[in-house]
């Protein structure tokens, strides 16, 4: 081995290290857990955010250091408004973020080139370890859509699931 790629080696083992240091002292800048402040409500190809007074259904999600929620394939009827209860069993934050593949797929990208990136919006919630969070949502549009973490990493680990909303007859 050479001593430049001994170097890039221990470069790449002192911010794997960093990154994981991090990631065990808890919720990452932008990442605070809070619920979303006030934020805009707008109807996005997947629903709208909805009021929990309106809430038809409970459902509850569980989440882990294994990048993986349970269940996570979820079905609902069109116009139906979901209250999730968000369980996060695992030592590190997680955050449950719904949207169409490719929006969660671009979100993550920007993750992952700025995990410090603040976002707190309609249809996400951010849970920290042991912890439970909320999200209310209105599924007024049928198709199929998804749901992911998109803590920097944990999508790309598999971490997001499927959600099924059949057209109203």
């Amino acid at each position: 081995m050479t001593f430049q790629s001994t170097l890039k080696l221990a470069g790449a083992c002192a911010l794997l290290a960093a990154a994981a240091a991090a990631a065990a002292a808890g919720p990452h800048e932008g990442h605070s857990a809070k619920p979303p402040a006030a934020a805009k409500n707008e109807q996005r190809p997947w629903g709208i955010a909805g009021d929990a007074g309106s809430a038809t259904r409970t459902v509850t999600v569980s989440m882990d250091d294994s990048m993986r929620f349970t269940p996570d394939k979820l079905s609902f009827k069109q116009g139906e408004t979901v209250r999730f209860v968000i369980r996060n069993q695992g030592k590190l934050l997680h955050e449950l973020v719904i949207g169409t593949k490719a929006e969660l797929e671009a979100h993550a990208a920007m993750m992952a080139k700025s995990p410090g990136m603040a976002h707190d919006l309609p249809g996400m919630t951010h849970v920290p370890a042991g912890k439970s969070g909320e999200l209310v949502w209105t599924f007024n549009r049928p198709g199929e859509f998804d749901f992911a973490c998109l803590v920097a990493g944990h999508y790309q680990a598999g971490m997001a699931g499927k959600i099924s909303v059949a057209a109203a007859r």
